[in-house]
């Protein structure tokens, strides 16, 4: 937010009657005034500022510091703020391309009801509680408020650099949401020329690339930053089990458990744990090879019935060990058995067919657990501990069990602090590329307004000579762009909490 502001002039105009009233009445009013009175200078004193889902609080603390940032190297700044003001140019119309892109792929997800397009959106509205695990909200407003201070400073250094006095920084909150702002003198920011004013107002959406930049840099080489207290390439590391978790039992995955395997996919890293599960997920269930003499000493007869999404079941609702299993043979395509999961799966290799099964001209079967629909069961290998059996949707497993890439060298080393590190970076780099394209956009209010009123000044100033041409012109663009992020914040709003 940048603000600019005239010095106040302020008139009070204060009319008494007492006349009508009594000594109490009085006596009454001059203290509650007195005490609201102690209680506003209290608030100036302190740069406060308090209204309705809102407070606020400026000072002239930081001055010198921004005055010397300011004034530090005056021909780096002029480079530095001059390629932010061809940025912020390129990302205004960007901004506007961006949205009408969301807007579009949105009208057709609501359209089509397709749930899975919306993750192929660029822009997505965030609610707290909502599509944002409530876990994560430290991280989300750090991330915020660090990236809108790192705007602010944006402009506030380019202001001092083209010679508009800074009048100080601030912090507010707007009913949960952090922020920051500058105070800059309108004066000076008015005499100076559209090419400086756009150096000053790209310099915010500018600083917020270059902490995107910053972070994403941080992402990439924390496997280098961290090597001599962690390695990496060696598993998934868990780092939490939730309590409803399938994967939370006796036989199931613990804190400090290293995964190396799901299935017959190796598990180097969180991304191979992630793009497993979703090889899994969406392709058909594996089978495991079992010689014909091992299915017949170890299956026995069972009732076989269908559930009700026609699936097939062949083993007693109480059974907590046995699995029901599908194959087929020469003479017979749909022969099930109730079979011990763990003695069959332990020793087998995996197959899809029978033919995956031919070794040593001993007859084999490829044996298929029969599932529910979008129901697998899951080898997971974590060694040095018993494989753990999963039956269940694999995205429960991916959705209730955190873990990370970084292996700690010494014990007394957190488990948690590049997965701490890993997450702010990532929230910094979404929510700061976010305050950048919003920012960028033509749009009343935000910093775009004031980018396109310089950038019609300083290209148009030639071929519309009228100035209140110019100024009807930038206020349609202003009025199709505040159009264009209303409609993707109320649709992107409605596809969150309505649908």
């Amino acid at each position: 937010m940048l603000q600019f502001r005239q010095l106040p002039r302020l008139v009070w105009i204060v009319s008494e009657t007492l006349s009508a009233w009594e000594l109490p009445h009085v006596t009454r009013i001059k203290s509650s005034n007195s005490l609201k009175a102690s209680y506003e200078d209290w608030l100036v004193t302190y740069g406060l500022s308090v209204s309705p889902f809102h407070l606020r609080w400026q000072t002239a603390l930081f001055n010198r510091q921004f005055y010397n940032w300011g004034r530090w190297k005056p021909r780096f700044l002029y480079l530095w703020f001059s390629i932010g003001m061809v940025f912020g140019i390129v990302a205004m119309f960007g901004s506007v391309i961006l949205l009408g892109k969301t807007l579009l792929q949105t009208l057709t997800q609501m359209l089509t009801e397709a749930p899975k397009a919306q993750n192929d959106r660029m822009l997505q509205v965030v609610v707290p509680g909502v599509n944002l695990p409530v876990s994560q909200l430290t991280y989300f407003f750090s991330a915020i408020l660090i990236s809108g201070v790192i705007h602010e400073v944006g402009h506030g250094v380019a202001a001092i650099r083209e010679q508009v006095r800074f009048n100080g920084f601030g912090i507010f909150i707007f009913i949960v949401y952090p922020g920051a702002f500058v105070d800059l003198f309108t004066t000076h920011l008015q005499l100076i020329s559209p090419v400086q004013q756009l150096r000053i107002f790209c310099a915010g959406v500018w600083h917020n690339f270059v902490l995107g930049v910053a972070s994403f840099m941080v992402l990439f080489l924390l496997p280098a930053i961290l090597f001599p207290f962690y390695y990496t390439g060696v598993g998934a590391l868990v780092t939490e089990v939730t309590e409803d978790s399938p994967a939370n039992g006796p036989r199931g995955l613990f804190v400090g458990d290293l995964v190396t395997n799901l299935q017959d996919c190796p598990v180097y890293n969180v991304e191979d744990w992630n793009s497993c599960l979703g090889d899994i997920s969406e392709k058909s269930q594996v089978g495991y090879c079992v010689s014909a003499a091992t299915l017949q000493q170890l299956s026995f007869p069972a009732r076989v019935y269908r559930r009700l999404d026609g699936t097939v079941e062949c083993c007693s609702n109480n059974s907590l060990t046995d699995i029901c299993f599908s194959y087929s043979n020469k003479l017979d395509n749909h022969l099930y058995a109730c079979l011990p999961a763990r003695k069959i799966i332990e020793a087998s290799k995996v197959c899809r067919t029978n033919m995956d099964c031919h070794k040593d001209f001993v007859p084999s079967f490829c044996v298929t657990p029969s599932l529910e629909n979008q129901t697998r069961l899951i080898r997971v290998k974590h060694p040095p501990h018993m494989d753990m059996l999963y039956v269940g949707h694999p995205m429960h497993l991916q959705y209730t069990v955190s873990l990370s890439s970084f292996v700690p060298r010494q014990n007394f080393l957190s488990i948690d602090l590049p997965v701490v590190i890993e997450t702010f970076c990532k929230y910094l780099i979404s929510l700061s590329g976010a305050l950048a394209v919003i920012n960028a956009v033509p749009c009343f209010a935000l910093d775009g307004q004031w980018i396109l009123n310089s950038f019609l000044e300083a290209t148009l100033s030639s071929l519309i000579v009228e100035k209140h041409n110019r100024e009807l012109v930038g206020f349609l663009i202003l009025l199709a762009g505040s159009a264009l992020l209303a409609a993707n914040v109320a649709l992107g709003l409605w596809m969150v909490t309505a649908r």
